[in-house]
């Protein structure tokens, strides 16, 4: 069983703990998780999955679908789509350990209906040929990490939900929103801590990754749309259908 290593944990402590390859590894394979990994995206389902749970916030669910019109008419960003489904749905802030097991029961859940088997089979074959797995995800930390425990990732970089000084979980997230260039900034970050320097392989379904594409050893795009699919093939880049 590989070590695994959540994003919330301080950078320092990822160096020592290297796994079988040490400290000088030289293969690494990063995975987005929407829609290359999974078949659908998570973070809506998510607030679904918790809402059927809760009836009463079951009823404030239409709020965020109204609020997800604002995206296309850029009056909301993702990170403030995000902050406010959970605020809607989970509250201003959730105990940590409530929001540790909404996140395993979640993760669960995924992985038992939303994973592509042949993406997992891609995530065998990696692990298989000594890579590293990382997976880089805009998702939550708070159950993208128990997703990538489950699937054997040694370790993720997501979107940092943010802590009050209690302890507790706030609706706010801390940062950036792990996507486009500041997922390629987390990357580079760890890779540095981590002193990977080359045969990078990294797999993704969405454009806003177009950065870190261009930037990889072996870019592979996986599930693409039209758009992506021509970017790909004008490249020269693997492309491979999960689906």
């Amino acid at each position: 069983m590989s070590q695994f290593f959540a994003s919330s944990e301080p950078l320092s402590s990822f160096g020592p703990k290297l796994g079988v390859c040490g400290n000088l590894m030289k293969k690494i394979a990063i995975y987005d998780m929407d829609r290359t990994i999974t078949r659908r995206a998570t973070f809506t389902p998510f607030l679904i999955f918790v809402a059927k749970r809760r009836p009463l916030r079951f009823f404030l669910l239409p709020f965020f679908f109204i609020a997800l019109l604002g995206y296309p008419l850029k009056l909301l960003d993702r990170k403030a789509l995000k902050q406010i489904g959970f605020r809607l749905i989970l509250g201003s802030n959730v105990t940590a350990d409530e929001l540790s097991a909404i996140g395993q029961s979640y993760a669960s859940h995924v992985l038992a209906n939303n994973v592509y088997d042949r993406a997992r089979k891609q995530i065998a074959t990696d692990r298989a040929e000594g890579c590293r797995l990382v997976m880089a995800t805009a998702s939550p930390d708070f159950y993208a990490a128990e997703i990538g425990r489950l699937l054997g990732f040694d370790h993720v970089l997501a979107t940092v939900q943010g802590r009050d000084d209690d302890g507790s979980y706030s609706y706010r997230i801390k940062g950036a929103n792990c996507f486009g260039n500041e997922k390629l900034r987390r990357i580079e970050e760890w890779l540095k801590e981590a002193r990977v320097t080359s045969d990078i392989r990294f797999y993704s379904d969405h454009h806003s990754d177009r950065p870190i594409f261009e930037w990889a050893d072996k870019p592979i795009v996986a599930n693409p749309d039209s758009k992506l699919r021509a970017l790909a093939k004008a490249r020269g880049w693997t492309i491979e259908t999960y689906a």
